[in-house]
């Protein structure tokens, strides 16, 4: 029987790598996305129209993700997979620098947008005793960067989240990943750095980072794995990162 996976954030980057992969599988597929001329533009990639729904809705949108996932069509309505990829990292600043704006964004995206359409779908799971959430963390969630500040905050949430969708799962046939990647060139730098290509370009200068196509591998394997094993998380980083150093503080005049 051929299954549906949900994608969010799929009109870019991991979204539309695991969107590809997923496919190339023979999956139906319902992609969710902000941009509608992406998402009619990689329907028309991916081709097979019959088995693929595109909703155009902004995760950050409660009303709008409720609707649209009660309203499933028939052929859809059975979600197999949940891959809450739909996030962002707004600016460096520090934190008494930042634009309080982009902190609302971040909190609205990568935190209410995963729990909005976890709430929406997770019934359905529950219902047929089946199915799997991975949600896309971040590095971040577990190791601090100086300007990293609420951006770091929402993928920690993100990361207790899911152990603890794990604890209310307990004696359902219902997996939840989180998947956490390091340094990886799609555009989230650019979104990063509000459309500077030059800014986001030195993030991965001299250093071979992860793509998307690595995380929509790390996705599809995960999701394959037999039933009865659930990966709790799974942080991956380009063999040219690794931790920092503890940073101190060397002009100390008190």
């Amino acid at each position: 029987m051929k299954k549906t996976i949900v994608i969010t954030g799929a009109t870019s980057g991991f979204g539309q790598a695991i969107a590809r992969r997923f496919c190339a599988d023979g999956w139906s597929l319902i992609l969710v996305g902000r941009r509608q001329e992406r998402l009619e533009e990689l329907s028309r990639e991916l081709g097979r129209q019959e088995d693929i729904l595109s909703l155009n809705l902004d995760v950050r949108d409660r009303a709008q993700v409720f609707e649209a996932f009660e309203q499933l069509p028939e052929a859809f309505a059975k979600v197999d997979v949940l891959v809450n990829n739909a996030g962002l990292a707004l600016g460096l600043e520090p934190s008494w620098a930042t634009d309080i704006e982009d902190w609302e964004t971040m909190i609205d995206t990568n935190i209410k947008g995963v729990t909005y359409c976890t709430r929406a779908l997770l019934p359905i799971m529950v219902e047929n005793n089946s199915g799997m959430i991975v949600n896309i963390g971040s590095t971040a969630g577990s190791w601090p960067y100086a300007g990293g500040n609420v951006y770091g905050g929402t993928k920690a949430f993100v990361q207790q989240f899911s152990r603890n969708l794990r604890c209310d799962l307990l004696g359902k046939n219902i997996r939840v990943t989180n998947l956490e990647p390091g340094m990886a060139e799609t555009e989230f730098s650019k979104t990063r750095f509000k459309g500077d290509a030059e800014k986001a370009g030195k993030v991965y200068a001299g250093a071979k980072p992860l793509t998307a196509n690595d995380i929509a591998e790390a996705v599809h394997w995960v999701v394959h794995l037999p039933p009865h094993v659930n990966v709790n998380s799974m942080e991956l980083m380009s063999i040219d990162q690794t931790w920092s150093p503890l940073a101190v503080n060397r002009n100390n005049q008190s």
